[in-house]
């Protein structure tokens, strides 16, 4: 921040010049670990892979029920796990941590309509976290509904079963 000083002023005195200011920017930049970062992602949502056909299993070998059902089931408990270590407040630690791997699968989505309630939650149910719940989700959920049928009409197209 103190660098800012010796580039000076802009005609107006107020803001830096746009060269000067990104170079400060770069110079005090935290270089990019761009094939660690991947590496942990990748071992990581993998892992949350493995955690849930672990559930899954479990689900099916305890109680016999079908993979179709305890399918939903493991889901459900992914999504009560991130849940509640958001609202724990640890989950952003482990983020900071673990990367995109536990952003990406559905513990991500958990985190984030969890994390939309509770920084809404003092404005009520409904001016609250009833209409901020889905700010960042409502789109994931728009483009996976418009990708899904999508590309369902390409396969069916190409002369793919619905």
């Amino acid at each position: 921040m103190y660098e800012l000083k010796k580039y000076g002023h802009s005609k107006n005195g107020d803001t830096m010049e746009n060269k000067k200011y990104q170079r400060v920017v770069d110079n005090n930049k935290a270089p990019e670990q761009r094939g660690r970062n991947a590496l942990i992602a990748f071992l990581v949502g993998g892992l949350v892979g493995m955690l849930g056909e672990g559930i899954i299993q479990l689900l099916c070998y305890y109680f016999k029920i079908s993979r179709n059902e305890a399918s939903t089931y493991m889901s459900v408990i992914l999504i009560f796990i991130a849940s509640l270590c958001t609202a724990l407040g640890f989950f952003d630690k482990l983020v900071t941590k673990f990367k995109c791997g536990l952003l990406i699968p559905i513990t991500g989505f958990a985190h984030s309509m969890t994390s939309a309630i509770l920084d809404y939650k003092k404005e009520g149910p409904i001016s609250g976290f009833g209409s901020n719940m889905f700010k960042l989700a409502g789109s994931v959920i728009l483009y996976g509904v418009v990708s899904a049928w999508f590309f369902g009409l390409i396969r069916y197209l190409i002369g793919g079963s619905i």
